[in-house]
């Protein structure tokens, strides 16, 4: 198998090299950068413009691209005023979204950090960070791994996994940008979710309860329908699929004139962003044009939001004796 070639990216603010790799399989090109795991490029066979948000300057990617295409973790999306619940004690968290909430994992969560490249070749790279204990306010080491994998008819698999040293919390998810055409929004891309149910939020985006029916709501993408169209609430919510499968199956379809995404997973959960808040302004894009707001659509295979305050929500707890393990893919590709 043919070794892709490591490349100097960026320095990290600490003074690190950041690495970029080049992937190749099925029609398919990607490259994956050490700094939060990040998807940085990905480009398929008949379309010519990337299929996700990115820059071609890492500067970027400590500014207006914060946690784009990164693995957010050890806790992605967001845990109430920074408090949960483990073995019956309150776990003091990072409050490093407005002072409120603990968001995918505090102020040096994984997408914040440095990965390193553990093995490559010419179609897969596979990354490994470590947590310590205490970091963000979570208890035990948390070992991860990420295996990025560009598979023969050019989808992208991607695979993760942990390992704890003590009683902790895990909810790794992937946070890329998809979008066929960043300067149109997302009035023109239609997207399809069979999920029957959601999780309604307060003003925080934190879960009010239990899941509620989509029937007559902006959220309800059961039959194909535009992202965004004027006057939509916004849409950062996190879609309920039954307990994790041993399969990945399908979570939702994005279509963009002859551009179709298909993502399937093996989680619980499917948080959808409409990246209301991007806006690069003067920062290099790799389309060479600004992204503002609505440019892509953050689709975020994971566990439900803030689990550890809910206990009917599937847990999110990990034991010493257990692995963490989750599988996504994601297959852009023109229609038959």
């Amino acid at each position: 198998m043919r070794h892709a070639s490591v490349e100097t990216f960026g320095t990290t603010p600490g003074g690190d090299p950041v690495h970029l790799l080049r992937l190749e399989n099925g029609g398919s090109r990607a490259a994956v950068m050490s700094w939060g795991a990040s998807l940085q490029d990905y480009r398929v066979q008949g379309w010519g413009a990337p299929v996700i948000l990115g820059s071609p300057d890492f500067s970027a990617y400590l500014g207006p691209l914060l946690h784009c295409g990164a693995i957010a973790g050890r806790v992605a999306n967001r845990i109430a005023k920074g408090r949960a619940m483990l073995q019956g004690r309150v776990v003091a968290l990072d409050r490093n979204e407005n002072g409120k909430t603990c968001l995918h994992g505090g102020a040096r969560g994984t997408s914040l950090r440095n990965w390193t490249i553990a093995e490559h070749d010419s179609a897969q790279v596979v990354l490994k960070v470590t947590l310590p204990d205490g970091e963000g306010g979570f208890p035990g080491r948390l070992d991860i791994t990420a295996r990025y994998a560009l598979e023969e008819d050019g989808a992208l698999r991607l695979t993760l996994s942990a390992r704890t040293d003590a009683p902790t919390f895990c909810n790794l998810a992937h946070h890329a940008y998809w979008s066929f055409a960043p300067e149109d929004g997302l009035q023109h891309h239609d997207l399809t979710l069979p999920a029957d149910s959601y999780l309604p939020v307060d003003a925080d985006l934190i879960p009010l309860g239990p899941p509620a029916s989509l029937d007559g709501t902006r959220f309800d993408f059961r039959k194909p329908r535009a992202v965004k169209r004027a006057g939509d609430a916004l849409l950062d919510h996190n879609f309920c699929f039954a307990e994790p499968t041993q399969a990945l199956r399908p979570l939702c379809c994005l279509d963009y004139g002859p551009m179709r995404l298909e993502v399937e997973a093996d989680s619980p959960g499917l948080q959808i962003y409409e990246g209301a808040h991007l806006d690069t302004g003067l920062a290099a894009t790799l389309t060479g044009m600004p992204y503002g707001a609505n440019a892509g659509l953050a689709i975020e295979p994971q566990a439900w939001p803030d689990a550890p305050n809910h206990p009917e929500y599937p847990d999110i707890r990990l034991n010493p004796d257990e692995t963490y393990r989750q599988v996504s893919r994601f297959h852009p590709h023109v229609r038959d």
